[in-house]
């Protein structure tokens, strides 16, 4: 049930030990924790300095765990590694599937890729469905909260004008995030963001052919403009193992007008329960790296994030 969920409900970030294309460091926590999603598999125990390749351990035991509904050969998932007639090519694309990381090369040992960030006390796939990095999109769509006039609203303590993002609350987790996705075998990154955006946010998978054109065209508008990339790389999520991880790409689509996004009716779809357009702040309760990519954007557009002024993004 797991398969194809975006690192929205799962994905966490947190400073130490490795940089991504945005230098920001991370290590594992969530993808140490057990039991393993949807099961009641225990991961062999990581202490915290032998999570790295480099560390010696001897007696390192992981166990051995790939879900039934992956093992079951999904179309999005590989065979296992010793399947006759399966040789992937590593940190390349192998025909349709990316296999390079974007954090770089990985090491593959035995015929299996690792980790690039470490031990996780589990070999396999778990939940994932590629050997190596799993990638996915997450599209940050925003505009400016204005009041009934039109005029953009300041926040009366940081004095800098409030951006809004539609947020989705999953179905599985409850909780409020970006509208991601797995990236599809061949496609573009760009053609992820737009149609899991569309899934999740505008319901198209239940839209006639003709209100789905007329959104198709609205939204191009929104996809087709310049656009800022947040965060690419690696993602800290609970079902990664030592074989098999996420990966995602953060990008942020601003609606400087409001017109484009003002037509657009909001309608949860797909993985998604509620959607809405949420104000930006530190005080939102996002998944971690969720909120992590929400203050990039802030950042980067001038916007308000906090009333304290020194304030930091703390994990």
């Amino acid at each position: 049930p797991f398969s194809n969920l975006s690192a929205s409900c799962w994905s966490h970030l947190h400073p130490v030990n490795m940089f991504n294309s945005y230098n920001v460091k991370f290590h594992h926590s969530k993808a140490l924790t057990s039991p393993y999603p949807g099961s009641h598999i225990e991961r062999s125990q990581v202490p915290e300095d032998k999570v790295g390749w480099l560390t010696e351990w001897k007696d390192y035991n992981p166990v051995e765990y790939t879900a039934k509904s992956v093992l079951a050969g999904p179309s999005w998932a590989d065979p296992q590694i010793n399947d006759e007639g399966f040789s992937p090519k590593f940190n390349e694309r192998d025909g349709e599937v990316e296999r390079k990381s974007l954090n770089g090369l990985y090491v593959v040992e035995n015929g299996r890729p690792r980790n690039p960030a470490g031990r996780t006390g589990l070999t396999g796939r778990g939940l994932l469905g590629r050997w190596g990095p799993n990638h996915a999109a997450d599209p940050v769509v925003t505009r400016w909260k204005r009041d009934g006039s039109g005029n953009k609203v300041a926040h009366p303590v940081s004095g800098k004008n409030i951006l809004q993002f539609v947020a989705i609350k999953r179905r599985d987790c409850g909780e409020w995030a970006i509208p991601g996705g797995m990236v599809d075998p061949g496609e573009k990154i760009t053609a992820t963001l737009k149609r899991e955006f569309e899934e999740e946010a505008l319901n198209s998978l239940q839209k006639s052919p003709e209100e789905k054109a007329k959104l198709e065209k609205q939204l191009q508008k929104l996809f087709s403009q310049e656009h800022l990339v947040v965060y690419r790389g690696y993602v800290d999520d609970p079902r990664n193992t030592d074989n098999a991880w996420m990966e995602t790409e953060a990008v942020n689509y601003h609606d400087e007008t409001g017109e484009t996004m003002d037509n657009l009716p909001l309608e949860a779809g797909d993985d998604a329960g509620v959607v809405k357009w949420v104000d930006i702040s530190e005080r939102l309760e996002l998944y971690a790296s969720h909120s992590y990519f929400i203050k990039l954007v802030t950042e980067k557009r001038g916007a308000h994030w906090s009333e304290d002024p020194g304030s930091e993004c703390h994990e």
